[in-house]
């Protein structure tokens, strides 16, 4: 197991290493107000940036660029950062640290702002960590904070500051938005960028949209047969002659796989679920002068549906190939299984029911095409007797698992 997790490890040093660093036409823009057109490393950043990765020429040595030196940059077609002084709110939404105070409190920084909408009316956005907060300007106005803070109304009630609707009904108003429209707003993604859109489109101003690119499909569904090569070993703490090595035996197993992909850091972390029938069916027989007919018979049937749950980040070699690790924790669910002691002549000696613990499973794979996944897996070792004293079982199972995505 430790040599395993050894190569585990070097595969993902190296993977990280090697794998493909995407740079992509765009440019950026001194506080000077000199426009350098380069290639900017995409990070697809969940927190707004302080700084970035390009080069002048593809392929070319890389530098960085931070905040202090320049005043926007973006990727052609993808996304755009501007920086600005602003008054931003950082008040927690965290039930457990919300406070009586209902205003929000501001402070001056100098952030990279996100920008989501162009036009008449432009919107920002500020992410870090847990915290989101949307910005507006509108013509050549200063950026203003839309203000949405949870806070205490009572020692057990949340109240919510939604100033951030009024704010919008005061400054953008257009005839054909209704009222409702305004009271109907949610302090998010979707709602606000509909808003402006909407707005924008009432005055018929001209629109840039950077939530309008396109998204890799962000939902999986992998049909996963297997081949699985598995061992099992019992040991009994007060009787030698119940001990028992199964050894290796190659089975099949089914499973289906819901991948769920994390809309940021350019779809390269996921989460998956994995429902999968598994089975062990071996018997094995010995010489034992304690038992009447001088043979002992131990006939394991272990069946059980495992229920993976874990982490997957890819690595992209090609626009059509990938790499990927998976981190799982594996609980497990046996049904109808025992190990069965008999005699020579198949009377009874001892049964076992089979129950199970959970464990943990990595693996390596690669995927083409986005349907064509081909996994080696290794768990390490589950008991399947925990709930006996004197027992100990170590299973372990090594996977070829072949995957087939039709959603």
């Amino acid at each position: 197991m430790k040599k395993y997790i050894l190569f585990l490890l070097t595969t993902i040093i190296t993977l990280t290493s090697y794998s493909q660093t995407s740079f992509e036409k765009g440019y950026y823009i001194t506080n000077s107000n000199e426009k350098v057109d380069c290639f900017i490393k995409n990070e697809d950043w969940k927190n707004n940036p302080t700084s970035f990765e390009y080069s002048l020429l593809e392929n070319s040595e890389t530098k960085t660029e931070s905040i202090k030196a320049v005043k926007e940059f973006g990727i052609y077609n993808i996304s755009k950062y501007i920086k600005a002084t602003i008054n931003i709110d950082r008040s927690t939404n965290a039930i457990n640290n919300l406070t009586y105070d209902k205003a929000p409190k501001f402070k001056e920084e100098v952030l990279f702002l996100k920008v989501l909408i162009e036009g008449e009316a432009n919107l920002y956005l500020y992410e870090d960590a847990n915290l989101k907060r949307f910005f507006f300007s509108k013509d050549d106005s200063n950026i203003e904070q839309l203000v949405y803070k949870k806070y205490l109304s009572s020692h057990t009630k949340i109240g919510k500051n939604n100033q951030y609707k009024q704010q919008l009904l005061n400054a953008l108003k257009c005839s054909s938005i209704a009222s409702s429209t305004y009271e109907n707003l949610q302090y998010t993604t979707n709602s606000i960028t509909n808003f402006f859109i909407y707005y924008n489109e009432c005055v018929h101003a001209d629109i840039t949209n950077y939530t309008s690119k396109e998204k890799k499909d962000l939902f999986n569904l992998t049909l996963r047969p297997r081949i699985n090569n598995s061992s099992l070993n019992i040991n009994n703490g007060i009787s030698d002659g119940r001990d028992a090595d199964f050894e290796s035996k190659t089975g099949f197993g089914f499973g289906a796989e819901v991948e769920f992909i994390f809309p940021f850091n350019n779809n390269k972390w996921a989460l998956i679920i994995e429902p999968t029938y598994q089975n062990f069916k071996k018997e094995i027989a010995r010489d034992a002068s304690n038992v009447s007919g001088g043979k002992m018979i131990i006939n394991v049937d272990y069946k059980s549906i495992e229920l993976p749950i874990g982490i997957r980040h890819y690595f992209f070699l090609t626009d059509n190939s990938k790499i990927f690790l998976n981190a799982l924790y594996v609980m497990d669910l046996s049904s109808k299984s025992s190990i069965e002691y008999t005699r020579g002549d198949n009377s009874s000696l001892n049964s076992l029911n089979i129950k199970s613990g959970n464990n943990f499973a990595f693996g390596i794979g690669y995927k083409f095409n986005d349907k064509y996944s081909l996994e080696v897996r290794h768990q390490t070792s589950r008991d399947i007797l925990k709930d006996y004293v004197y027992y100990n079982s170590e299973y372990n199972t090594t996977s070829l698992i072949f995957g087939y995505s039709f959603l």
